[in-house]
């Protein structure tokens, strides 16, 4: 199955046991999911549109992401008013 995984795939074609959410998720199911893919590799779907596209990074581009939000990087994107 790793073979056909892909940026833009259905989400809902990956593994369904793996998705997991922040705690801080917003109670009306708006977040963001992400997936361990068997090759290693990291899924990101959206809560609300299971079914929707899925984003598959690398593990360096979400250690590289994750470690820009630790260090407050993108913070200035908490800072704008809500929609």
């Amino acid at each position: 199955m790793a073979s056909h995984i892909h940026n833009g795939m259905i989400a809902s074609a990956l593994p369904e046991d793996g998705w997991r959410k922040s705690r801080y998720s917003n109670p009306d199911g708006s977040c963001m999911e992400v997936a361990m893919l068997d090759g290693g590799d990291i899924a990101v779907r959206n809560s609300r549109y299971p079914d929707g596209p899925a984003l598959v990074y690398t593990p360096a581009e979400v250690r590289a992401f994750l470690l820009g939000v630790k260090d407050g990087e993108f913070d200035y994107l908490m800072e704008r008013p809500p929609v």
